[in-house]
């Protein structure tokens, strides 16, 4: 789906730069974005349907998941490009996010002040590293890690600094969500 939407998007915007680009798609194809798309394709509902009678409300807490959602519509599309192939369903992919490009293009989110609100609401601070940098200096590309206490907690490449630490908290924030799950 990111692959499909990035194609879309790159030649839309020839005068975007690669962080601008990298947030926009990160954006358009979070989890979020994921569980909305999944939403306005009646996912859920077809999930009620297939779901085995014993499942019982257990079934109805799965699809009330964003996360669960998000991981069924990244499936979902998985299996349309192994039956039908990339070239055939990725125009799809393409309309089923277009909201979700254009509400990006529109509010953008700044990932990494999110992550901060996040962890000074539990007392915490996050601390950005470049991990890695290669390439030539006019074609650069970086890692870089978010930490909390000394702790990986998000890992992102970019072409800019700026752009590999906003993934990072991209991820931080996925994987801060999915341990909020698990508890």
């Amino acid at each position: 789906m990111s692959l499909a939407v990035s194609t879309d998007i790159y030649p839309r915007f020839p005068k975007y730069g690669a962080g601008r680009l990298t947030k926009l798609r990160a954006q358009a194809v979070s989890r979020q974005a994921c569980a909305a798309v999944a939403n306005d394709l009646g996912v859920p509902d077809r999930l009620r349907a297939a779901a085995p009678r014993e499942a019982g409300g257990n079934a109805e807490i799965l699809i009330e998941s964003d996360r669960i959602l998000a991981s069924v519509c990244e499936a979902v599309i998985g299996a349309g490009y192994l039956a039908f192939g990339f070239e055939r369903v990725a125009p799809a992919v393409v309309e089923a996010f277009r909201e979700q490009v254009e509400d990006a293009l529109e509010n953008p989110v700044d990932y990494k002040s999110l992550l901060q609100e996040r962890l000074a609401q539990r007392s915490e601070l996050v601390v950005y590293r470049i991990e890695d940098e290669q390439g030539p200096p006019h074609d650069r590309s970086f890692v870089a890690v978010a930490e909390v206490s000394g702790n990986t907690i998000g890992r992102g490449e970019g072409k800019t600094k700026k752009s590999a630490e906003q993934e990072a908290a991209s991820q931080a924030l996925d994987r801060l969500e999915d341990l909020e799950v698990e508890s």
